[in-house]
């Protein structure tokens, strides 16, 4: 049994511009570190398939697929908000990120492999059921949790979102949904600047100020998630990965180191093997300093790897 990854040259195409952030680099460093240190022969690479239409109009509505359709330029950039730029490569790369993740769900729930890891973009946390926003498009761990409660006939999932950045486009999607448990935790107030009061039962937000140590960090999110999640005996775990709350990331003000997010994929495999049966599917969200960005992932896999 191994870890699969998941990535594709295409997601590459999308490109929002030198300066932003949200840039093809993210995908480079982070295959580029696994070569140097060798993790990559441990690896089983998968290159992923679009996802279907069929398969996205379970989370987007047909009015929103087709307004992005209609979006998407011939030629140059266009604008769907300040932060979030469509170029003519971007749908494709945004269908290979969703089927990705879809692919994964399906490739855990048969056994092909143990668990998953989804190197793609553009990221989709940000992606409301029918807007975009944050650098996203469409709401990747979304789609992977209805692919396994509607396809795999899954009774129980659990989606983790430790990104800097709240998971508004997932709160939206999911909120209310008691087959889903999301846990998230992120800095506040900050980007998105919404849903972070969303009270449905099965959201457990966890804001934590900017500047928060890593110690309180942790201690705040292992009171706020562990006991829920053993409560709730997730049958699959699915995780936002966004490693942008590390201390040189750009884009956040949190403190944490790479250690921290080895504590972090630890402690959910921990819920995995108790009641998931090793399940897990991870997919790449935020994370915009390079170096910080590849370690993290590296000692996440690493983690994801060691699971027999």
């Amino acid at each position: 049994m191994t870890t699969a990854f998941f990535s594709h040259d295409d997601c590459n195409k999308h490109n929002m511009g030198p300066e932003h952030p949200e840039r093809p680099e993210r995908m480079a460093a982070i295959q580029s570190y696994l070569a140097d240190t060798a993790l990559n022969q441990d690896l089983d690479y998968v290159r992923p398939d679009e996802i279907t239409r069929d398969q996205l109009l379970i989370v987007h509505p047909e009015s929103y697929l087709k307004q992005l359709d209609m979006m998407q330029p011939t030629r140059g950039r266009v604008f769907t908000d300040p932060d979030t730029a469509m170029m003519p490569d971007t749908l494709r790369a945004a269908r290979l990120a969703a089927g990705a993740n879809i692919q994964a769900v399906d490739m855990v729930m048969s056994s092909q492999v143990t668990n998953a890891f989804v190197c793609a973009r553009p990221p989709g946390h940000h992606a409301e059921r029918s807007k975009s926003m944050g650098f996203c498009f469409y709401n990747n761990v979304a789609l992977a949790a209805m692919r396994a409660l509607s396809f795999h006939r899954l009774e129980r999932v659990a989606i983790i979102d430790f990104d800097v950045h709240q998971g508004n486009g997932t709160v939206d999607i999911v909120g209310g949904d008691e087959r889903i448990l999301m846990c998230s935790s992120f800095q506040h107030p900050f980007y998105p600047h919404t849903h972070v009061h969303r009270q449905a039962e099965n959201i457990i937000n966890i804001p934590l100020p900017a500047d928060c140590s890593a110690l309180d960090y942790r201690h705040a999110v292992e009171a706020g998630w562990l006991k829920r999640l053993q409560n709730f005996k997730p049958q699959l775990v699915l995780i936002s990965a966004g490693f942008d709350a590390h201390k040189l990331d750009p884009m956040g003000e949190f403190n944490l180191e790479t250690e921290d997010f080895r504590w972090l994929t630890e402690m959910l495999v921990s819920v995995a093997k108790d009641h998931a049966n090793d399940r897990i599917i991870s997919s790449l969200e935020g994370g915009y300093h390079l170096k910080a960005l590849a370690e993290s992932v590296a000692t996440h896999l690493e983690v994801l790897h060691a699971v027999k």
